[in-house]
């Protein structure tokens, strides 16, 4: 059998392409986030969809999906969209566009908590990974004042206060407070890697602090932070939905997937597409970044080291 010598990235890609989890997770989740940018349009770049999430309107087949998935010879009505495929809510807003809005904001919040919250963790981490000492205790303490306290108060503090301001001030302020879990992680890898040969030949030659952190520690830890950064994106959306759902994220006249849930939370029985969509959304944006995670997770596994051609 032959063994054939890759690189690094080489092997992760190839590990990552033969996870098949992965791969559906990242083709549902690409999907999910194409749909939502792209039907109602985002930032004044007009959609495709020709209804927005603000918009009124009689009620149509009583407000009810006219989304058609069955073909004619199965006994189905055929496969068609209609004029509302995710129906109506209870004031005529077509909840195809306003399903798609929700969406877009949650994955806003999701993305910005774990875009911030890596950055947060990965320095504090680092930092006090490397310098140890003083600069490690005071880091770490407010690090475990941070993990004692309940993520959801924290969050519902948060919500309560910028839930007004739109999910870009609310992602960031959650992102500053989520990143405890990836700075314990990072701070393990720095520890480790500070004793490493090529870390003291560095400080033989008088290479600064900043450039053996950020050159040469850092991306050595690359695999831990990218999958903890995805897995904490999954996190993010089910806590927005959470707090929106408690009425602490997103605020009127704005929406998000959780909101949605949470103001047609009664219609579940005379009305369960209200319920079902957004509920789906969530699930399916979960789900598929999970997948991405595990797939990220075994591909920078470092006892995978050899790919057979």
């Amino acid at each position: 059998m032959t063994i054939v010598a890759r690189t690094q990235g080489q092997m992760v890609r190839r590990r990552f392409f033969r996870h098949r989890a992965a791969l559906a997770g990242m083709i549902l989740f690409g999907f999910v986030v194409i749909l939502a940018f792209s039907s109602i349009g985002f930032a004044g770049i007009p959609g495709w969809w020709d209804k927005t999430y603000l918009d009124t309107g009689a009620l149509v087949n009583q407000g009810k999906p006219t989304l058609s998935v069955v073909p004619e010879f199965l006994g189905g009505d055929g496969i068609r969209l209609g004029e509302h495929p995710f129906g109506q809510d209870d004031i005529g807003i077509d909840y195809f566009a306003l399903t798609m809005r929700g969406a877009q904001q949650s994955l806003i919040i999701a993305f910005l908590v774990g875009i911030v919250g890596t950055v947060v963790g990965t320095v504090v981490g680092a930092v006090a990974g490397y310098f140890r000492g003083g600069t490690e205790s005071v880091l770490m303490r407010l690090t475990d004042v941070m993990i004692t306290i309940p993520v959801l108060i924290i969050a519902a503090v948060i919500g309560r206060m910028m839930g007004d301001s739109g999910a870009v001030v609310l992602g960031v302020f959650l992102g500053l407070v989520l990143w405890p879990t990836l700075a314990r992680l990072v701070r393990g890898e720095f520890l480790s890697l500070r004793e490493k040969e090529f870390v003291e030949a560095a400080r033989a030659v008088g290479t600064s602090a900043r450039r053996i952190i950020f050159r040469h520690i850092l991306p050595n830890t690359i695999g831990v932070i990218i999958v903890a950064a995805t897995l904490s994106v999954a996190s993010a959306v089910l806590l927005e939905s959470a707090l929106s759902f408690l009425g602490l994220g997103i605020q009127a006249p704005d929406t998000s997937l959780g909101q949605l849930i949470s103001r047609y939370r009664s219609a579940m029985v005379v009305r369960p597409w209200l319920f079902w969509w957004p509920g789906l959304f969530i699930i399916l944006i979960a789900l598929s970044i999970n997948f991405i995670g595990d797939g990220l997770r075994d591909a920078f596994d470092p006892r995978q080291t050899r790919v057979r051609a």
